[in-house]
């Protein structure tokens, strides 16, 4: 039987966290959640769930994330965020799993939503996700203000059936806090690692991000919410580059 640590990342999830961590019940043999000192109860529904709490500033995802990983007692890793939770269906394909595992890392299919809605096309379209693996066998790389899990060479994969559920909004007042938190956290980094804004960028980017979701993607297929996701996804890159132009000033 393989043993399985669920590591679980948080920051003021108290909305969110016990959804996330009841979903994993049964198949978690350890539950740890770094916490980067929430100011509401995330900590406390956290531990009354079973978790492993380490409390940690946070300085950029790629850095938790990579000391998440790496505090867990397992090798063979869940990784997940508080906004995110398991259906039966993967929970139960993860169980078989860890009876038998014949490869290194498996994709997980996500749905992404604002609230009850959930996106079909357009930048948040279903997605498939690096999310259960042996830490050997993979390693983190910069993606924008995120990160991504990659395969190490050599390693082999498989994709799970079912899907796991991402609600990255509860409406669109909501994304536009979290918008404006992430552009500005982007363009920070971008200004340390010595990149600098242009006029050409703040017109250009925002256009080519809205038209790629919006049209090239799909997203005009889920109507109302496409063209929001869309709009939003614009709008982000706008704020970023108009921040890191700020910045350079």
């Amino acid at each position: 039987m393989e043993l399985l640590s669920v590591v679980v990342m948080t920051y003021n999830e108290e909305k969110n966290i016990g959804r996330c961590l009841e979903s994993i019940q049964g198949i978690a043999d350890e539950i740890l959640v770094v916490d980067s000192f929430s100011q509401d109860q995330t900590v406390v529904i956290a531990q009354q769930l079973g978790a492993r709490v380490i409390q940690r500033p946070f300085s950029n995802y790629r850095d938790q994330r990579q000391y998440s990983i790496d505090q867990a007692q397992h090798d063979f890793i869940l990784n997940l965020d508080a906004d995110e939770w398991l259906t039966s269906e993967l929970r139960n394909a993860i169980a078989e799993v860890k009876t038998n595992r014949p490869v290194d890392a498996y994709f997980l299919l996500r749905k992404n939503g604002i609230g009850e809605h959930w996106l079909r096309y357009g930048g948040w379209k279903p997605e498939q996700k690096l999310r259960l693996f042996d830490r050997q066998k993979v390693f983190l790389k910069d993606k924008d203000i995120h990160e991504e899990i990659a395969l190490r060479e050599g390693a082999s994969s498989a994709h799970l059936p079912s899907f796991f559920y991402h609600r990255t909004n509860t409406d669109f007042a909501d994304r536009l806090q979290t918008v404006n938190s992430l552009s500005s956290r982007a363009a920070e980094e971008l200004q340390a690692k010595g990149k600098k804004g242009s006029y050409a960028r703040l017109l250009i980017k925002p256009a080519f991000r809205f038209f790629k979701e919006f049209v090239v993607q799909g997203g005009f297929r889920d109507g109302f919410y496409g063209y929001m996701v869309a709009m939003s996804s614009a709008q982000y890159v706008f704020f970023r580059e108009a921040k890191l132009l700020e910045y350079g000033r």
